[in-house]
């Protein structure tokens, strides 16, 4: 708890949602999150390909998780600069349809990707704020529950997880079609 007139080190962040027009941004700091020591855990994609990928994609991308987009939302923190810190996109998944890795979606869930807070912001609330501000959202648009996939050797994003909620579900879901590695699915259920 702050002590009157201190202000708490996350005061300074404002957390929100992308817009459209912002998708250079979005591309820059998703460039930066493949870098991360632990990007080969944490994403499905590589800086490589990433970097590959012409301007549109990128547009596209940003559009389909803007402010008013409705099946998806990604939400980012500024610096007190205004410099992108941290973001995290929730996907809705509808009931009666195949996930991403063709398992069947059985009640309207968000999916939770694309975790990630650069270094020197880590370990002072951000990734807090951004899984509030997410989850709050998810909740308000009428999903039953919120699931992600995680790699059982992500230990810090594990204890976040576990810290904040999220229970393992006993399901795996294997990295790429016929691939014998795995991740585990994390859910937490509409409160």
């Amino acid at each position: 708890m702050s002590s009157p007139g201190s202000t708490s080190s996350t005061e300074r962040y404002v957390v929100r949602s992308v817009r459209a027009e912002e998708w250079p941004a979005a591309k820059a700091l998703r460039l930066v999150a493949l870098q991360d020591p632990v990007a080969h855990l944490a994403f499905l994609e590589t800086y490589d390909d990433a970097m590959a990928r012409p301007d549109s994609f990128w547009q596209e991308r940003t559009a389909g998780a803007s402010v008013g987009s409705g099946d998806a939302r990604q939400f980012i923190v500024e610096g007190p600069d205004g410099e992108w810190v941290g973001s995290v996109t929730v996907l809705v998944e509808e009931a009666g349809t195949t996930d991403w890795a063709g398992f069947p979606v059985e009640r309207r869930q968000g999916h939770v990707v694309g975790v990630y807070v650069r270094p020197e912001h880590r370990g002072c609330g951000l990734t807090e704020l951004l899984f509030d501000e997410a989850l709050q959202w998810a909740w308000d648009i009428d999903v039953e529950q919120v699931r992600l996939i995680v790699h059982e050797d992500n230990g810090r994003a594990l204890r976040f997880y576990r810290r904040i909620g999220f229970l393992p579900s006993g399901v795996s879901v294997p990295l790429t079609a016929g691939s014998a590695e795995s991740e585990l699915e994390y859910v937490l259920e509409r409160p």
